[in-house]
Formats: structure tokens, C-alpha cells, sequence
């Protein structure tokens, strides 16, 4: 079986700063070995203690069974699975890249999922250290986590924020928090080394507003965004989903600026892209059309594009020319022309029970996507897919489980 090579990654945001962790360093099945007490005489540029830097992206991907509670972490290098503690009964598993965040009715548990890649513009570092829980942070379901380099911040049900330092929880510990004040619309999201944030202004309009790392507002740009749901972090800026759209908003030399990309139509509140499924670093966004078509957002371009599809499960693209990708009810993954809205590729039908369409993308079949490769979980099949997207969906892996992955996210990148 051969072991896929990631290509180079492209330039994407640059991160404000990379912390150093204490951690004991990782052999390459995650496991640790001695610690190191320090960094060398002459710390080479990238140098992160505790950490194993590597030539190529180290994805993993987080894989959970709610009913039993029984999770992995599956190795996309070596193809080991490891156990980690249980988590049963939770109701969405999410990422910011690093961490994986299972959410329960009793609170969040935070994974330490060892391997992560950092952007300094013009060239990328990526690194794994071993995989360790980290602990509980309040919030039930509902409770939406945004992270970067620096800090995670974590906004509940009713819009209260609390920011939580990322250096202790590289260190294996939650740490203290503090309180953003106010009450917000949707998630609170880190960017340009800043806290952006929606807000009721009182008048019947929800605007954005921007905090520095101390919570302290600095800018409001004059935009609206009516009925906010959904967000997402590209190179271009940070995506809001709007009733009408999207919101873009942008940081340059310190200066932040909204831009709306409006629909160009009246759109049905039910067709409305509200779930944004993208590569990491990429600036084509895709999002479910009601039950049957796909948005695309090409950020870059400033453009929705809507796919006929039919019956859509999940849906997501690697952007940048490739091919729109789309698991059906006929439990198949279809390739789509972006451009033109053309059917390209199909694969044999893959999972061992026919999915539901229109479902929330929060717990069942989903596709992941990195820079080669994308990631199918088959629930009933125990089993997770590798495509080659660039192959007209070629099947490059699959590898066999002890659980039911009925939730997935992929790390690493």
C-alpha cells in the first residue's frame, strides 16, 4: 500500500504567532519520547520545542462513535489508528486544525489532536508532537469554537463569549479564560491577530465589530448582515453568511473593511448557504443548496455559482480548478464541473447504508478535503475512504475500523 505525499503548501494568512510547547516530542505513531528540556545552542528557523517538524502536511483525522463513545485518531501517514479516551454522546465534532472539539450536553472535551502546520506566507512548516486530551471547557450543544495561532475563542448558545489562551492548552491544560463583554450573533472569530464579532446595534441591524486580543472595540465597519448563519476563515478574509449572502470581511494594514457578495436573487431561506465546507487555505467555499444543488463561493472572484446536483448528503472542493465533490443518496461521490455545473466522475457506490439528503452535516457521512486528497466515513461500513480528487475520484485507500466513525473531522493542516 503506498503512502500518499502532500505537495508543498500555497501561501495562506499569516499567523500572528506560534507558540512554543513543553510537550515531549512524538515519534512518527504519535507516541512520545524523552522530552526536551530546551531548544539547541542554534535553534533552526521553524523550531518549535516538543515538536517534530516534517517535509509534508501530517493529517489525521478525529473519528468518534457518540452511541458507544468509542474515538480515534487515525494516522494518515503511517495509517495506525490510535484509541483515545471515550466520548460518548456527542453531538457535533468540530476542528480548528489542531484541536478537536467534541461537543456533549455536559460540556466540550478538547482533543490535542498532534499535528498542526503553520503559514509564514511564502512557505509552510508542518508539525506533530504526541496526541493528548486536554480537558473540559463549558458549553453544551450549540457552544461554536473559532481558533488561531494565539487564542480559541469559544461563544455559547446565547452569544457570550469567553477567550481561552492556546499556549496552555498545547501544554495539555485548559487554562483560565476571560469574558468578552456582550452578547453575539453567531460565532466569535480570530483574525488579523484581532476578535471579530456580530452584534444587534440596537436598531433592528446586526453589524460587525472588531476587538483587539484584549477585548477592547477598535473598528465597526459600516455593513449589515441580516439573519447571520455560518462562517469561514480564507486568505481573502473571514466569510459571514448573510440572508442575502455573504459578508467579507477584510483586514489591511490595520484597516478593517465589509464587503457584501450578494446572492444576485432571491433566494429561499431554505436554499441558503449556511453550512461553509472548505480546504484549509482555500478561497472556494461550497455549502448546501437546499437538498438538491451546492453552492460555490468563489471569494477570490466574488461569486456564487449554483450546482444541480440532486439528492446532496455533503458536499465540499479543494478549490483552484478541482472539481466540485458531492456524496448523493445513491451513496456515491460525484465530481462537478464548478465552471460549467457538468457531471465529471462518479465513483462506485461506497457506503453500506443509503445516507438521508438535506442532513445538518453535524453527525454522518462527510467529506473532508486537504491538498491531494479527500476523506469519506462510511458509519455502517466502519470505514474511512481516501479519494484522489485529481483521478476522477479514484479510490487511493480505505482502511478498516474497530468503531462506527459517525463523526470525522481531519487535523494537520
Amino acid at each position: 500500500m503506498s503512502i500518499r505525499r502532500n505537495a508543498t503548501a500555497r501561501a495562506s494568512a499569516v499567523f500572528a504567532a506560534v507558540a512554543l510547547l513543553t510537550t515531549g516530542c512524538a515519534d512518527q505513531d504519535g507516541n512520545a519520547s524523552a522530552p526536551r528540556t530546551g531548544p539547541p545552542a542554534s535553534a533552526p528557523h521553524g523550531y518549535v520545542a516538543g515538536a517534530q517538524e516534517a517535509a509534508e502536511q501530517q493529517s489525521r483525522l478525529l473519528l468518534n462513535d457518540p452511541e458507544t463513545g468509542d474515538t480515534r485518531v487515525l494516522d494518515l501517514i503511517t495509517g495506525n489508528a490510535h484509541e483515545v479516551s471515550r466520548r460518548q454522546g456527542t453531538t457535533e465534532l468540530t476542528t480548528d486544525g489542531r484541536f478537536g472539539y467534541f461537543h456533549t450536553a455536559s460540556g466540550t472535551h478538547v482533543l490535542d489532536g498532534g499535528a498542526w502546520m503553520v503559514d509564514h506566507g511564502d512557505h509552510v512548516h508542518y508539525y506533530r508532537t504526541r496526541i493528548r486530551d486536554v480537558g473540559r471547557i463549558p458549553g453544551g450543544p450549540g457552544t461554536r469554537i473559532r481558533g488561531d495561532a494565539a487564542v480559541a475563542a469559544v461563544t455559547d448558545e446565547d452569544g457570550r463569549a469567553r477567550i481561552y489562551r492556546r499556549t496552555e492548552w498545547e501544554k495539555g491544560k485548559v487554562g483560565a479564560s476571560r469574558a468578552l463583554a456582550g452578547a453575539h450573533t453567531g460565532a466569535v472569530v480570530p483574525y488579523a491577530e484581532h476578535l471579530l464579532a456580530l452584534t444587534d446595534d440596537g436598531k433592528g441591524s446586526t453589524r460587525v465589530v472588531v476587538y483587539d486580543r484584549e477585548g477592547e472595540r477598535v473598528a465597526s465597519p459600516a455593513a449589515e448582515c441580516e439573519d447571520p448563519r455560518g462562517d469561514a476563515v480564507t486568505r481573502r478574509g473571514v466569510v459571514l453568511g448573510c440572508a442575502d449572502g455573504a459578508l467579507l470581511v477584510r483586514e489591511s494594514h490595520g484597516a478593517f473593511t465589509a464587503e457584501k457578495i450578494a446572492y444576485g436573487g432571491d433566494v429561499p431561506e431554505e436554499e441558503r448557504a449556511t453550512d461553509f465546507r472548505h480546504r484549509a487555505g482555500s478561497d472556494t467555499l461550497t455549502a448546501p443548496a437546499g437538498d438538491r444543488a451546492v453552492w460555490v463561493l468563489d471569494v477570490t472572484e466574488r461569486t456564487w455559482t449554483r450546482v444541480k446536483t440532486g439528492p446532496v448528503v455533503a458536499a465540499n472542493t479543494a478549490g483552484e480548478g478541482s472539481v466540485l465533490i458531492v456524496l448523493q443518496t445513491d451513496r456515491s461521490l460525484h465530481g462537478y464541473d464548478i465552471a460549467t455545473g457538468k457531471h465529471v466522475s462518479a465513483t462506485k457506490p461506497l457506503l453500506t447504508k443509503a445516507p438521508e439528503s438535506g442532513t445538518d452535516g453535524t453527525r454522518g457521512p462527510a467529506i473532508e478535503v486537504d491538498r491531494s486528497r479527500a476523506y469519506l466515513n462510511d458509519p455502517a461500513g466502519n470505514r474511512v475512504y481516501e479519494i484522489d480528487y485529481n483521478d476522477n475520484l479514484r479510490v487511493a485507500r480505505s482502511f478498516g475500523l474497530d468503531i462506527e466513525p459517525d463523526l470525522m473531522v481531519e487535523t494537520g493542516r
